[in-house]
């Protein structure tokens, strides 16, 4: 059964007939209809084999329902969402971002800006209702990639990379024509590495061992300054230094943040506390995982006063909630969904006019390291029962975290999140995307994190808090 998670609508790619994507679309265009029927619709997709069979079948819903269906082909998210900002125009991507390959999903925007919790409900009570056909509409085909590479080069300015060679994971992203685009256009020498046909499903927030060590290994033989990539719809970012570490998304979202001159930042629980520490913004808002949450308290510091808030995730994906303004008096336009390439050229632009290399910048951030990892295959079923026990029960936190420091401070405004004495947190949480339990931790130093999430979900897995 389809269902909206963190992300969009998600499901089974067996679930997701014809029939029943043209419904949900068919739902989503009734809904829009209650403050005034669209004339067209962009709809995007990524390079999963399932992806294009979907997209048509939106499309169809479309037609059907006498509107022009937009097709966009493979896109990455946050350029299609810029394409519908700037036509005023809905949006459908059909993409299943990292989660496993039998799985796709949905994402729905309403002229550029993403669908928000009370959507959702109202997306689905469409649902529940079926939709009369208006009659044939029409199909158009449109190129809006160059779009999204002007974008970032006319405000980063060509150029201002000259002499930098990084490196580009291309493997199956959407985007990764148009990254190596904008790359090249603000002068860098790109080395295009790991592009395949095959879909990968790529995690920017649990990056495997095996990939860790091939992007180390790929930065010390090309000598580049750093190395870059996207997950798979291009909305969420991976950069690593010329020393082949890869920067935690959390570090990456504040340090563009800084870059762009924010002074205000909404971001989930899950990611650092470096962000307060850092003491850069005078605003930080921090809210449940998932995009909708973070555009709703970007918008809530914007009305309250702030001159830019700007949203990011653990994960990486970056929201721009309004106008930046560069020294030169440019400026680059809101962008209030997950974005990848705006927080990949902001990190770079800012590490060449300061001078220094990609490390010296991160390593002005507060050392506080974060961590994530999650057991497969972990239903609803069995987090739940354990979700709550941690919350309410000090016995089962006591079994979960034995040895450990005592725990200080519980959050369970998203999962269960748990503050150690030593200023160490342990997060819990089921995935809205998939039959996943998530498993965040913060501490000193990454080794330290890493051990903290190995004890955890070991402990999880083994059952002796399963069974609390």
């Amino acid at each position: 059964m389809l269902k909206f998670g963190t992300s969009g609508l998600r499901g089974l790619v067996a679930e997701m007939t014809d029939p029943v994507c043209a419904a949900w679309t068919a739902a989503f265009l009734a809904h829009l209809g209650r403050e005034g029927r669209p004339g067209a619709v962009l709809v995007g997709r990524d390079l999963r084999p399932s992806s294009p069979r979907i997209a048509a079948a939106c499309r169809g819903a479309i037609r059907d329902a006498g509107l022009t269906a937009i097709d966009c082909g493979v896109v990455p998210t946050p350029a299609l969402a810029l394409e519908a900002a700037r036509r005023g125009l809905p949006a459908i991507m059909v993409t299943g971002s990292h989660i496993p390959f039998d799985r796709n999903g949905l994402k729905f925007y309403s002229g550029g800006d993403e669908i928000t919790k009370a959507d959702e409900d109202g997306i689905r009570a469409a649902f529940a209702v079926p939709q009369a056909l208006a009659g044939a509409g029409a199909e158009e085909v449109a190129e809006i990639g160059p779009a999204y590479v002007a974008r970032n080069v006319g405000f980063f300015g060509a150029g201002v990379l000259a002499g930098r060679r990084i490196g580009l994971w291309q493997h199956s992203a959407a985007g990764r024509d148009l990254t190596r685009a904008t790359l090249e256009g603000l002068g860098a020498e790109v080395v295009v590495l790991g592009r395949t046909d095959d879909f990968v499903p790529i995690d920017t927030e649990a990056i495997a061992d095996a990939d860790a060590a091939r992007i180390a290994r790929w930065v010390r033989e090309h000598r580049l300054d750093a190395l870059v990539s996207t997950d798979g719809d291009g909305d969420r970012p991976l950069v690593a230094d010329e020393t082949g570490a890869v920067l935690r998304g959390d570090a990456l979202g504040a340090l563009a943040g800084h870059a762009l001159g924010a002074d205000a930042v909404a971001c989930p629980l899950n990611a650092s506390t470096a962000l307060e520490r850092s003491g850069w913004f005078a605003q930080v808002r921090r809210t449940r995982i998932g995009s909708p949450y973070v555009v709703a308290a970007i918008e809530a510091l914007a009305a309250e006063g702030a001159r830019l808030a700007v949203g990011y995730e653990a994960n990486g994906g970056f929201l721009l909630g309004g106008a930046a303004e560069g020294p030169d008096g440019r400026r680059l336009a809101p962008l209030p969904t997950r974005d990848a390439l705006a927080p990949i050229c902001a990190v770079l632009a800012a590490a060449v006019r300061a001078g220094r290399p990609l490390s010296a910048l991160v390593a002005s951030l507060p050392q506080r390291i974060t961590a994530s990892d999650r057991l497969p295959d972990f239903p609803e079923t069995a987090s739940g029962p354990l979700l709550a026990a941690l919350g309410r029960d000090a016995d089962a936190r006591a079994r979960l975290l034995d040895g450990l420091a005592p725990v200080t401070a519980i959050d369970t405004l998203d999962g269960v999140r748990l503050t150690l004495a030593t200023g160490d947190v342990v997060h819990l949480r089921a995935s809205g995307n998939a039959p996943e339990l998530r498993c965040y931790a913060e501490a000193a130093t990454g080794e330290a994190a890493a051990r903290l999430i190995a004890l955890v979900l070991g402990r999880v897995a083994s059952g002796l808090s399963r069974a609390a």
